[in-house]
């Protein structure tokens, strides 16, 4: 509950209405419209209190702050969910090379491939034939 919390913090009530005015605290309400902290919104008021109290910035600086860490968490997120689609297919396909035949890349025909010395180019290779143009 607010006086809780409030208490718990050493700040004001109004100070956490405040907060909610201006969408920086987002608590539940109960059926009687009582407002209902969770642990999550408890770490979320101590970050502002830190960024307020310690660090000085307002409220407007609090708001842009919080944005960024949601949408750095959100990026993170989805990272996270690239690097586990990666994963899951490196492991698809080396158990499918393990089958005999198989191979990461098919390949519709053979090439050859060849290799030039590091530094000559085009122009100075006397042996390559020049390209039409």
């Amino acid at each position: 509950m607010i006086s809780v919390v409030a208490e718990m913090y050493e700040i004001h009530p109004q100070t956490l209405r405040m907060y909610e005015r201006e969408g920086l605290l987002r608590p539940s309400r109960s059926d009687g419209n009582t407002r209902l902290y969770t642990d999550e919104d408890l770490e979320r008021l101590e970050f502002i209190l830190n960024l307020a109290r310690d660090l000085g910035v307002n409220i407007a600086g609090i708001a842009i702050i919080l944005q960024m860490r949601e949408r750095m968490e959100e990026m993170n997120r989805q990272m996270q969910g690239f690097v586990d689609y990666v994963r899951e297919e490196m492991l698809t396909r080396m158990t499918q090379q393990a089958e005999p035949g198989a191979a990461l890349v098919p390949l519709g025909r053979a090439a050859l491939v060849t290799m030039r010395p590091v530094g000559r180019t085009a122009a100075k290779d006397s042996s390559r034939p020049a390209k039409k143009r």
